[in-house]
């Protein structure tokens, strides 16, 4: 594994970080045996930063559960989130905090940031009602290592809220796609010229430059290292690059965890030749002629109140676009169309209440794009076959 040091603790963390977004799941929820055997291998070849969140369905608990029955807890450094809309007094820090501490059944949190911070004027919102001096009072305790945030937002938004405190470290949206988009290059570049520890999210951008990559593109990388995965270019990309010190990995299998581990374990800044950078220039090309929506899968737009799969939609449409209409129209019929309407989860249940939009963090217009997902995707000939389908069924 090779490590990366954090300019203001001066620890070594390893230059891939598990995010616990996407834990594997079995019936009742996440699979606290999976994750605790995907937590002591990944520990055992050298993995030492966790990412988690409050919001997280399941992940503090059960990851804090996979700690206890590993006994893992002084060999890593825990990351996770408070959720700023859900405080409205100070005691609310000291509420989540205290919940967290108790899921993850530890005493302190390595890296603690505010979950989702768009804007330099929600960070006064929470000066307002104490957050410094609950925070100064937190790392004095020992309870807080270092105070961070993660951004999704503008870029100008970004370079303001680095200058509105003293932050020691910030988690940004980046990958090959989204140079210039939200904080991007620019941030990325001035969070490192201020000194700031760097942890990179989405950096296969919810997993779509992984699966479902143009034709095109799957066969340029495939010319150049048919043993390297897709992800494994992705990952590359970012590992060739000095400013970030971690970037995360939402994995669900040993077999994800294995092939990016190996990645890490062999890129580092610097280490990708002339022709390997003009491969990803040719396969950012393809796909952005093939992409229309710029979906993450993240997920923060769900549930929809009417039902609607919104990630799954956007997910089905980009790939009629980049892989044929066979596979979008297959993953469509098999993800969201259903003769029965208690399972159909497409767009014409959208009502427009515009509830998601506001939860977006990519600034999707949903609505609008949801519209032009039934306008392709169930064309004059959905409504009779979906009828064929209920008489052949039953």
């Amino acid at each position: 594994m090779i490590y990366r040091s954090d300019p203001r603790s001066g620890k070594q963390l390893s230059q891939l970080g598990f995010g616990l977004m996407r834990l594997p799941r079995g019936l009742t929820g996440t699979d606290l045996e999976k994750t605790t055997a995907m937590l002591e291998y990944a520990v055992g070849q050298g993995l030492n930063y966790f990412d988690t969140a409050y919001v997280y369905p399941g992940s503090e608990t059960t990851f804090g559960r996979a700690l206890e029955a590993s006994g893992l807890r002084d060999q890593l450094n825990i990351a996770t989130k408070l959720p700023h809309q859900q405080c409205r007094s100070a005691a609310d820090f000291d509420r989540i905090f205290n919940e967290q501490l108790n899921r993850l059944k530890t005493d302190h949190i390595d890296y603690y940031l505010i979950h989702n911070l768009p804007k330099a004027a929600l960070w006064q919102r929470l000066v307002d009602i104490g957050i410094k001096e609950w925070i100064e009072e937190k790392k004095a305790s020992g309870q807080i290592g270092q105070i961070g945030f993660s951004f999704h937002g503008s870029q100008a938004d970004f370079l303001e809220l680095l200058d509105a405190y003293d932050w020691e470290f910030c988690q940004i949206q980046y990958n090959y796609l989204d140079v210039n988009y939200q904080a991007g290059q620019l941030g990325l570049k001035a969070a490192y010229e201020r000194g700031l520890m760097i942890v990179i999210m989405e950096p296969l951008r919810g997993g779509r430059l992984a699966n479902g990559l143009p034709k095109k593109a799957e066969e340029l990388m495939q010319a150049s290292d048919r043993q390297a995965s897709y992800a494994s270019w992705a990952f590359r990309w970012l590992f060739d690059q000095a400013e970030p010190t971690v970037v995360l990995s939402g994995m669900g299998s040993i077999d994800q965890l294995t092939d990016n581990i190996n990645t890490a374990s062999s890129f580092g800044p610097g280490m990708l030749s002339a022709e390997q950078h003009q491969l990803i220039e040719d396969v950012i090309n393809i796909v952005a002629n093939n992409y229309r929506i710029n979906c993450t899968g993240c997920s923060y737009c769900m549930p929809c109140p009417q039902g609607v799969n919104i990630p799954d939609c956007f997910a089905a449409y980009n790939t009629y676009h980049s892989q044929g209409f066979i596979a979008g129209v297959s993953q469509y019929m098999t993800g969201i169309a259903s003769p029965r309407p208690d399972r159909y989860s497409g767009p014409t249940k959208c009502i427009a209440c515009g509830t998601c939009e506001q939860k977006c963090p990519q600034g999707i217009p949903i609505i609008d794009s949801l519209k032009e997902v039934k306008q392709l995707m169930e064309p004059f000939w959905y409504k009779p076959a979906m009828a064929a389908m209920k008489l052949v069924m039953g």
